[in-house]
């Protein structure tokens, strides 16, 4: 579904270059962000010979223990979703004169 954001100005140009340089700098971020938490996931999953989606898998089912390590990769895991998720959306958007 998507969805609409209104802003109101009086300087229409000044705005739309601001606000689009803006998504611009923030994708970059989100996408160094998320370069680094895969690389955080790749030693995860070096450390314990299994790819994220196996661990996953484990967890779900109940075959590994909650402790620091497994709490730190779920959390990394989860934060690379919400990362690509921020990412995808300001990919989707687009500004309307």
């Amino acid at each position: 579904m998507t969805q609409q954001l209104v802003i109101k100005t009086s300087d229409k140009d000044s705005l739309k270059g601001l606000v689009e340089s803006a998504l611009e700098r923030e994708k970059k971020l989100l996408q160094a962000s998320i370069e680094k938490t895969r690389a955080r996931l790749t030693e995860f999953e070096g450390r314990f010979g299994m790819s994220s989606m196996e661990f996953v898998k484990r967890l779900r089912a109940g075959e590994l223990q909650e402790n620091p390590s497994v709490t730190e990769w779920r959390m990394e895991i989860g934060m690379l979703q919400l990362l690509e998720r921020k990412c995808a959306s300001i990919e989707e958007s687009s500004i309307v004169d």
